[in-house]
């Protein structure tokens, strides 16, 4: 017979050593942190967005080429163009039309909200996609097919791509 104090103890100790478990391999390496999407990625979210249409400003509730609102400008820590401030009132149209601090702002967002959206034990491309059309509290819904479809589309064709540049 086991003496209670020592059954304690023992479960105790699985109970810390399970919280202190290893989770480096699901938590990402600090460069992903700091830029979680790549620029692969980005310029597929670009092109199923908006065509990756430089020329776009802002209509209605979306600003450039990545369809950025203020909601989600904000959420990524409203960033701003060099020499400009977030509490400016242009800041924000300003960012989201000019294609490096959109992009800025999109790695921001993702920085916040990424997560693994489709179930299968990553964080790749395709969660960034649907985080940035869904947003991040509802990227487990479906995503409209055509946006589905253009991602899809654009990450094999980069895939083809680099695939023949390495050979």
């Amino acid at each position: 017979m086991v003496p209670k104090s020592l059954l304690l103890v023992c479960l105790i100790a699985i109970g810390v050593s399970s919280v202190l478990a290893d989770v480096s391999h699901i938590a990402p390496p600090q460069q992903q942190l700091e830029d979680p999407v790549t620029d692969v990625c980005l310029s597929c979210i670009c092109e199923a967005s908006s065509g990756c249409d430089a020329s776009l400003r802002c209509s209605g509730d979306v600003c450039g080429m990545f369809a950025i609102t203020w909601a989600y400008w904000a959420d990524a820590g409203k960033p701003v163009q060099q020499g400009d401030s977030p509490d400016s009132q242009n800041a924000y149209a300003n960012c989201a039309n000019e294609p490096y601090c959109a992009a800025r702002t999109v790695q921001g967002y993702m920085r916040k909200f990424g997560q693994d959206c489709n179930g299968d034990g990553r964080i790749d491309c395709f969660d960034h996609a649907i985080v940035h059309k869904l947003g991040g509290y509802n990227c487990k819904n479906a995503v409209p097919i055509v946006y589905q479809s253009k991602i899809d589309e654009c990450i094999q064709r980069k895939a083809i791509e680099y695939s023949a540049a390495r050979q």
